[in-house]
């Protein structure tokens, strides 16, 4: 009872926090930028087409977490968590260290873990998982988790390229 409630309490928390994240990106909400805004920072960031990379992380912290909280399809809302904050991880924040004081990746860090294991644990028995006795199958965990990496690796692997590809221009210019 009391790895259900902590599950409970997890899922719930951290769910709320990314849901609030994505809503920034998707809707302009507590001070974000919105859609438009979230697009046009990843074009200037080399993501292409940034309108589909901004999509997928907003939808990726939004949804996701609204999975999580709800407990329903809780692996699935899981590996959402962890690509968007991988993605951050990798393409955002890596190259300031780890200390989130000067920028650096320990907060996505953090979230990618936590959305890792409450993929790997489950939701608990407080869930609309347990409530509905869906069991999503280990192996689509895992398909799904490693399509996620690869996803993530393309998008920051492209995104470096175009950003490569612009900055000699711009010094031309």
């Amino acid at each position: 009872m009391s790895l259900s409630i902590g599950l409970l309490i997890l899922r719930v928390v951290i769910g709320a926090i990314l849901m609030g994240h994505g809503s920034q990106k998707l809707f302009g909400w507590f001070g974000g930028h919105g859609f438009t805004g979230t697009t046009g920072w990843l074009k200037s960031q080399g993501f292409a087409p940034a309108w589909f990379w901004a999509l997928l992380g907003a939808l990726g912290e939004f949804a996701g977490g609204l999975l999580l909280v709800l407990g329903f399809l809780t692996p699935l809302g899981a590996i959402a968590v962890f690509a968007s904050m991988l993605m951050a991880v990798i393409r955002f924040h890596w190259a300031n260290g780890f200390w989130s004081t000067q920028g650096g990746y320990e907060y996505p860090f953090v979230l990618m873990i936590i959305g890792l294991v409450i993929g790997l644990m489950g939701p608990g028995a407080y869930s609309i998982d347990a409530l509905a006795h869906i069991v999503v199958p280990s192996l689509l965990f895992w398909v799904g988790l490693v399509l996620a990496i690869i996803v993530v690796a393309i998008g920051a692997v492209s995104s470096y390229r175009q950003t490569a590809k612009q900055a000699p221009a711009q010094k031309a210019a």
